[in-house]
Formats: C-alpha cells, structure tokens, sequence
C-alpha cells in the first residue's frame, strides 16, 4: 500500500490558498469532538443498503425518551474521509438531548461500515447509505417515519442533497461546512485546477486501475498530510489540526493511522462525475438548511447549492468561523438554530 501526495480529493488543492480560516491551530470556541452526553444513549446499529451491504452506526436518544410515542428523527453524516466518531457523533448527540432520535453512519468502505476497497469511492453507495438509514428509522415503533431529516456536514452535505433529490422521505435537509465532492475534484478550489490537469489525474487513476488488476499494490490519494512542514499551506495546517491531533484524531479498527482520512487513488476518479447541486431545486417543496463559517475556505460550494436552491432555503453564515470549526466548536456551532430548523420543518401531521 503506498500514499502518493497529489490531487484531488476535498482538500487536493490546497496549496492554491493564501488566506484560510483565522481560528486554525486555535483550541478555543469549545473544541468538543468526543463530547458525551448524561443524559443520552448511544447505541450501535447496523442495516442493510439496497446494494446488500451493511451500513453501520449509532443510534442516540434520550434517557426519557417516551417510546409509546412516535418521535421525529435526524441522519447524520460525517465529512469525507472521516468516520462517525469524528463530527458526527457530537451533532447527532446534541440533536438527542433536544429530543429528536438520531442516528450517525460510516459512510460505505469507511469505518465500520462494509464495502471494499477500504477506503473507495462511490457517490451512489454513499447517497444510498443516507436512504438506507431511513428504511432503518421508518421501521422503528418509536420514531415517525414522516419526521425524518438528515443534516450533512462537509461532503455528506452533497451526499445528502443527492440522496435527497430521489427519496422525498427525507422531509428537512441541512447541510453544514459543505462540500461539493464533484466540482473540488474537477476544478480544485477556487476553480485553481485546469482541465489539462484534471484528465492526467483521470489518467492515472486508469492506470492505477491496471495496476491493482495486475496484483499491484493500492495507492491512496488526497486526505489530510500526515506530517506538517513549514511549506504546510493553510487548509492543510487546518485539516491537520482536526484530524492528526487529539482534537479530533480517530483510527477505526483494521486501519493503519497513516490511511485514515485517504481515499483510494483508483476510486477517487468516481467524484469526477458527481454533480450533487444538479436539479437541487427539485427538493422544493422541502426545505433546506445552509449553514457555513463566514472565514470557511469552502463557502464557495454553499453558495453555489443556496444559489441553485429552490425555496423554501435559508442560509446562516457564523461568523468567525472556518471549515473545520464547524467539526466540533460547540460555542460557534449554531445548534439552538439547527434545532428549531428541525423542530419546525419535521412537524406532526
């Protein structure tokens, strides 16, 4: 197995950057990833996908949680490359203690979740995921079927948007710090990769794709840097921050450190023909949710999915916040907002 460092992954042009997130390298503003909560209870599930493969997650609720009672219910998905323990778990933890059921996956080929390769990439598969889930919530006596969101941070915001568009199950979408898998990969940041430079990375994932046919060994791609050096960027430096620290650090089970957060450099391709935002105004009547750092390095994606959006939307900057503060800074993290958003849009019938 070997990393090669190129591409195109969420974070594969980053050194295109010069002026990131003013709050990276900062542990203030309530960094709480791994937060627990006295008063819910997180219990691991797994259900099938309509691939016949087994997503895996968690399900919270609270302690007194009437279950003679149908209650609404949220989705959670976590950012690309990461699992559920990282983000996931803390918004789907602090939606429970406000009394919504809510359930956190590993997307497909991550985490605990099946599919092989370990790490790949499949656009369909991860949309499926967020469906399955709400087979997985619509069959349970406690929850409403007809109350079920799901909110997608970083590129599970894209991954939502896309399952969504085909499964009007899902009644309210919000999206935080989001990710467009599809135009990152294509066009980089900021649109700073050429379309010269976008067929030799197709290229070589071909070629990669000859290679492990042949019994070669797997490459990976994009991801956060293992190291830090002083010609580190800043995206990169704030991605490290989450993701190679105890802030946020999490390696699953039968993985090596070294490859968390990297995708396979053969599947990394399939994001080029993701196009999420694509008839997103086909969601409407159902509304959605936007939510993003006012410093976010990302903002371009959200405001291009608020653009193409039909209404009912809104859209909520936070101020003084980056891409990855809304990971885990649960002092900027607007979950009064988020809860009303739900509370409002997953209402009886």
């Amino acid at each position: 197995m070997k990393m090669i460092g190129t591409h195109t992954a969420a974070f594969g042009m980053m050194a295109a950057l010069s002026a990131m997130s003013a709050t990276a390298q900062n542990m203030s503003f309530g960094a709480d990833n791994f937060y627990r909560s006295d008063i819910v209870t997180v219990q691991p599930i797994a259900f099938p996908s309509q691939f016949q493969t087994t997503v895996v997650g968690n399900l919270f609720t609270r302690h007194n949680l009437t279950r003679s009672v149908s209650a609404p219910a949220i989705i959670v998905g976590h950012p690309m490359g990461a699992v559920k323990e990282q983000s996931a778990n803390l918004y789907a933890t602090k939606l429970a203690e406000q009394g919504f059921v809510t359930v956190s996956l590993d997307l497909p080929f991550w985490g605990s979740s099946e599919g092989e390769p370990r790490n790949g990439v499949s656009p369909d598969y991860f949309a499926e995921a967020f469906s399955a889930a709400v087979d997985y919530l619509g069959t349970q006596d406690f929850v409403d079927r007809e109350r079920i969101g799901a909110l997608g941070i970083c590129a599970s915001g894209g991954f939502i948007i896309s399952a969504a568009k085909i499964d009007p199950r899902m009644k309210a979408i919000a999206t935080v710090s989001m990710y467009d898998m599809g135009a990152v990969s294509r066009n980089g940041l900021h649109k700073s990769q050429s379309l010269e430079q976008r067929k030799e990375i197709i290229a070589g994932a071909a070629q990669q794709r000859w290679v492990e046919i042949e019994g070669g060994e797997t490459q990976y791609t994009g991801g956060t840097i293992n190291n830090l050096t002083a010609d580190s960027p800043p995206v990169a430096r704030e991605f490290y921050d989450f993701y190679r620290t105890p802030r946020g650090e999490f390696t699953p089970a039968d993985t090596t450190p070294e490859l968390t957060t990297h995708p396979t450099l053969s599947s990394n391709s399939k994001f080029m023909n993701f196009y999420p935002y694509n008839d997103i105004d086909s969601i409407s009547p159902r509304p959605i949710l936007f939510v993003a750092g006012d410093q976010a390095h990302s903002r371009e994606f959200t405001e291009d999915a608020y653009a193409r959006a039909a209404e009912p939307k809104e859209l909520l900057w936070v101020p003084r916040a980056g891409h990855v503060d809304l990971y885990d800074r649960v002092e900027l993290i607007p979950f009064n907002r988020l809860t009303q958003y739900f509370r409002a849009n997953l209402v009886a019938n």
